[in-house]
């Protein structure tokens, strides 16, 4: 199970979506065990679009 330092919210208002690597993100195409940092540059929030920049460690 993935620890909070490991899992990354968007900060993004009315979103919040938490990337969890233990789930990856299927619409992104993204498989499980992906480590946020290991994400694409280009990837997005799968909710709202917003870029990695915009996300925020849990830990």
């Amino acid at each position: 199970m993935a620890e909070p330092k490991d899992m990354y919210q968007c900060q993004m208002v009315n979103c919040g979506y938490i990337y969890n690597p233990d789930k990856g993100d299927r619409k992104g195409k993204i498989p499980k065990g992906t480590r946020f940092e290991e994400l694409p540059d280009d990837w997005h929030c799968p909710i709202c679009g917003a870029g990695k920049k915009m996300f925020k460690s849990l830990g």
